[in-house]
């Protein structure tokens, strides 16, 4: 789900909590280490994220921030601010080039330039916690 939430609408914050749950408390947030990625640099994108980006000359950078049940992607164009929601259960990552991480959701793709460790470490956490908080699988039993 791709939202403009540049704005303070109670309705966009219910649906996003719905989707991907509450953000972390401090406490957890703590524990983790951290929930949010550094600023990443936007590589490639799909047709309907691509068009928004287009829209201003500014360079093209997104943050990923975990939450309990997904992820939720945020990016800039003119000035307003994107949010593409991810649910564990329809997150798709992959690491194509040695520099790139793909991220995948349906029809909607972004395809981030990872160049220092620390970017590597962050989607190696959301790897692993997606994994261990994923519902049984029916092969697992």
């Amino acid at each position: 789900m791709l939202l403009n939430i540049s704005y303070n609408r109670p309705a966009i914050s219910d649906k996003i909590n719905k989707e991907v749950g509450k953000p972390f408390t401090l406490f957890e947030r703590v524990k983790l280490k951290g929930t949010g990625s550094p600023k990443l640099q936007i590589t490639s994108t799909s047709i309907d994220i691509h068009n928004l980006l287009i829209l201003d000359n500014n360079a093209n950078v997104c943050n990923v921030e975990m939450r309990n049940n997904g992820i939720i992607v945020m990016f800039r164009s003119i000035l307003e601010t994107y949010a593409l929601v991810i649910p564990y259960y329809k997150l798709n990552l992959y690491k194509g080039k040695a520099e790139e991480y793909s991220i995948y959701k349906d029809h909607h793709f972004i395809k981030v330039k990872a160049n220092t460790p620390g970017i590597h470490k962050f989607f190696k956490k959301i790897i692993d916690y997606k994994n261990d908080n994923a519902p049984t699988q029916i092969e697992d039993l």
